[in-house]
């Protein structure tokens, strides 16, 4: 699937040792400590249940099993993964729905201007258990499958184009994928306690069909994998091991990605062929994220969003400097997890979804904007 002619400005996208990166976010001194982030405490918890805080709102955008308001599509159960892209003046959200047995699928959100919802609608269904992804630099979804036999489907946010599946890309648990354009490779996380980091490479930059896979060794070089048949992650004796691969963002030649196994934010600096802890819940004191999943960046100062699977169901904020600490909670929530954060184009709107709801159940999933005065320069 191509759109590479249409609305370029769409948005993009996500044996170590600890280190600082002089490219990107200029991170001081990896890894993060926690301390008082750039937006203050969190406020006590608004009409939806959300602590931000001050100057920043929020609103329900979906319901799962619910229509979505002003459109007569039912939005998906199990909200997970997600991203913006640009509509002209607009943009549109896309959500997966981590659903099992051919459940699954995408479904987006269109808003205008202004901010109000004009459309929603299904971009991919009867897949099964739609986890993570990742925006392509050619205006395209990827919505990855969370199974054993999981592939990467290649959607079309305005709901045009047909979705596709791309095995080339691997089978297996696949969680997120995160553009590099500077060498134009696409990085993927498996979410298993002995998963792989995988790069892909393309035959043709905007044509995914056919390409190389590689997984990440222990020597921090990359050694070929074949697709499918034995699983990816046994195929390489020297393979460096992850403890539960999630959510991944690239910028500036670094592939931040996260693991949830051992509460890790990485950082492989794509440049230097280096990898590095951004962020490590067994070493950081007072640490205030656990359950370590989703991540995204926002598009101006370099801070990174991390989110929660539980813990205490926060989205924490990782600044240049290596200071973390809570950007949102959602209170009430304590048997659900929140996945698909994303910023509008003009990154002053985040989107995300509380998976469960307040019920614990698919049926009960959210996603919410907040709006407010993100920071645009240091």
């Amino acid at each position: 699937m191509q759109r590479r002619g249409f609305l370029k400005a769409a948005v993009v996208g996500a044996g170590s040792v600890a280190l600082t990166f002089t490219v990107g976010r200029e991170a001081l001194a990896y890894p993060a400590q926690a301390g008082t982030g750039p937006y203050g405490a969190l406020l006590p918890a608004d009409a939806n249940g959300l602590m931000l805080p001050k100057g920043f709102t929020s609103r329900v955008i979906a319901e799962s099993s619910k229509q979505v308001p002003g459109t007569g599509h039912v939005w998906h159960g199990a909200p997970d993964g997600g991203a913006c892209f640009a509509d002209g003046p607009g943009w549109i959200y896309v959500s997966n729905a981590e659903l099992g047995k051919g459940a699954g699928g995408v479904s987006a959100v269109k808003f205008d201007g202004s901010g109000t919802v004009v459309d929603a609608y299904s971009i991919l269904s009867g897949t099964t258990d739609n986890c993570a992804g990742g925006a392509s630099p050619w205006n395209t979804w990827i919505s990855c499958e969370e199974h054993s036999k999981g592939l990467c489907w290649e959607t079309d946010p305005w709901g045009v184009e047909p979705a596709v599946s791309h095995p080339a890309m691997g089978q297996f648990n696949h969680e997120a994928a995160a553009f590099d354009p500077d060498r134009k490779v696409v990085y993927l996380t498996e979410d298993e306690s002995d998963g792989g980091f995988y790069r892909y490479t393309p035959d043709v930059w905007g044509e995914l069909a056919v390409g190389k896979l590689e997984v990440l060794t222990t020597e921090l070089t990359w050694a070929p994998v074949q697709p499918k048949g034995q699983p990816c992650r046994k195929q390489v004796q020297n393979m460096h091991l992850f403890d539960g691969g999630e959510g991944a963002y690239y910028r500036n030649n670094i592939c931040y990605f996260t693991t949830k196994g051992d509460d890790k934010v990485w950082a492989y600096n794509a440049a230097g062929g280096k990898l590095a802890t951004v962020y490590d819940n067994d070493t950081t004191a007072d640490a205030p994220l656990t359950g370590v999943d989703n991540i995204t960046g926002d598009p101006h100062v370099g801070d990174l969003f991390v989110a929660e699977d539980g813990g205490n169901m926060e989205i924490c904020v990782i600044t240049p400097g290596d200071v973390i600490a809570p950007f949102v909670r959602i209170v009430g929530q304590d048997d659900s997890e929140i996945a698909g954060v994303a910023f509008n184009p003009a990154g002053n709107r985040m989107y995300f979804s509380s998976q469960n709801g307040p019920s614990g159940t698919d049926e009960g999933g959210i996603t919410y904007e907040v709006t407010g005065p993100f920071r645009t320069s240091l």
